[in-house]
């Protein structure tokens, strides 16, 4: 199998670029994930005399066989292959390939690691121990980041993807990109998220990058990226003896994604209606009977700002 492509001058680095002002310009979940995984991939190409106009499934299990030396979890590698998918989808659209060589190989050789999902036994902490890690951060950047994690439950992806203009202080609410996994947009945020979040806001001015979009940004100014808060995750968790790195054990592991699951989690264990559960998760409504269930917003922000456990900040 080979990537067809037609009669094209880009250069590797160029296509990248093209991807990366085509995100930007759809204005769906804009994540620096896509690019550095799209820059890797272009990069290790390279080093084997190839392109990504040219690709091989050779060269795809090649790239796949250098992954798994890294000893990378099932659902890191099939996220790396769903940036390659949008990568390709994007050369597809620009004619410059003529078809999407990651959608039969993710079939082939990445299904069988969605049937051994590891949801089930990631780490749950207690609300006090929430409080412990959020408290024990003196960042202010990096204590905003976690607070918005347990108290919207949004992914880490929707979360470096958000801009300042996202956030509506007035109201309590922060709205995301568009995402095909998201039905409802529009998060709430309680007083101390508010609080926490107008202090990040204030600090953000005078950092390098203050004058760009991205609401999180790097000591160099720019947007933070996914890798960068599963390292600040991990390492603050480590800190407080809330995540061990040398463990083999997927709950001894505490990541952005835990956050979430503490989020609907102590929502369900509080007394929330798992129906309010489910539209703040954001999950996407697969049943037709869903459609007809209508959820009144000022319901669901009074049954948020009741339920939403406290973290003393």
């Amino acid at each position: 199998m080979k990537a067809k492509s037609v009669d094209c001058k880009f250069t590797s680095s160029d296509l990248v670029q093209r991807f990366h002002e085509g995100l930007i310009l759809r204005d769906v979940s804009y994540n620096i994930d896509y690019i550095y995984r799209a820059k890797e991939f272009c990069a290790f190409l390279e080093a084997r005399g190839s392109s990504p106009i040219e690709v091989t499934t050779e060269d795809l299990e090649s790239f796949l066989v250098h992954l798994k030396k890294r000893d990378l979890k099932s659902t890191t590698l099939d996220r790396i292959f769903t940036c390659l998918s949008a990568f390709y989808e994007f050369l597809v659209m620009k004619k410059i390939v003529e078809y999407n060589p990651i959608l039969p190989f993710r079939k082939y050789y990445l299904s069988r690691y969605k049937k051994n999902s590891d949801s089930e036994i990631r780490k749950l902490i207690s609300v006090e121990d929430a409080a412990r890690l959020v408290n024990s951060i003196l960042d202010s950047r990096d204590k905003c980041i976690l607070v918005l994690l347990f108290k919207t439950g949004m992914r880490v992806g929707e979360l470096v993807s958000l801009d300042v203009n996202d956030v509506d202080l007035s109201k309590g609410e922060i709205t995301l990109k568009h995402t095909k996994k998201r039905s409802n947009r529009v998060l709430y945020i309680d007083n101390e998220a508010l609080a926490v979040l107008s202090r990040w806001i204030a600090a953000r001015m005078s950092r390098p990058g203050s004058d760009k979009n991205a609401l999180f940004i790097t000591k160099y100014g720019d947007r933070i990226s996914t890798k960068s808060v599963g390292k600040l995750t991990r390492k603050h968790a480590a800190r407080v003896g809330l995540h061990d790195a040398n463990s083999s054990r997927l709950e001894d592991k505490f990541t952005p994604h835990c956050c979430r699951h503490w989020f609907v989690t102590h929502l369900i264990r509080s007394g929330m209606s798992r129906d309010f559960v489910k539209e703040l998760r954001g999950d996407v409504r697969r049943e037709a009977i869903d459609v007809y269930n209508h959820i009144d917003r000022k319901e669901l922000r009074e049954s948020y700002l009741a339920h939403i456990p406290q973290l003393g900040v």
